[in-house]
Parts: C-alpha cells; sequence; structure tokens
C-alpha cells in the first residue's frame, strides 16, 4: 500500500469508530440514532444560521472589513 492511502484509512477508522458510539449511546436502536443525529443536525443548522446574522449585523455595522486581496 501507498503511504497516501493510508489516511484516508485512518479517517474511515475514525468514521466507523463515530458511527460506532452513535448506536452504542442510543442502545443499538438505528431508528433512534438516525433520529437523534437528524435532530443535532437541525440545531446545528439553527446555529449557523443564527451564527450568519450575527456576522451579517456586525458587518453592516462596520466591525468587520471587508478582505482586498
Amino acid at each position: 500500500m501507498s503511504s497516501s492511502s493510508q489516511p484516508k484509512s485512518e479517517e474511515g477508522d475514525e468514521l466507523e469508530s463515530a458511527v460506532d458510539q452513535a448506536i452504542s449511546a442510543c442502545g443499538g436502536d438505528m431508528r433512534a440514532t438516525i433520529r437523534a443525529l437528524i435532530v443535532a443536525n437541525e440545531y446545528l443548522e439553527s446555529e449557523v444560521g443564527e451564527l450568519m446574522k450575527a456576522v451579517s449585523h456586525a458587518y453592516a455595522r462596520g466591525r468587520f472589513n471587508s478582505y482586498s486581496g
């Protein structure tokens, strides 16, 4: 195997471990695991929306300078 394929394997192992942890946290119930992940995703999406609003307001008030390259 080449060394360039090793990081992908490590990422895959970490992902598989995270999947196993999520399933275990929900007592092995796949539907509960999916439900929990959907709820968590919706929460994070709402947080991103709130942060985008906050940044937009701060930018409009001149608290952030635009990048001129």
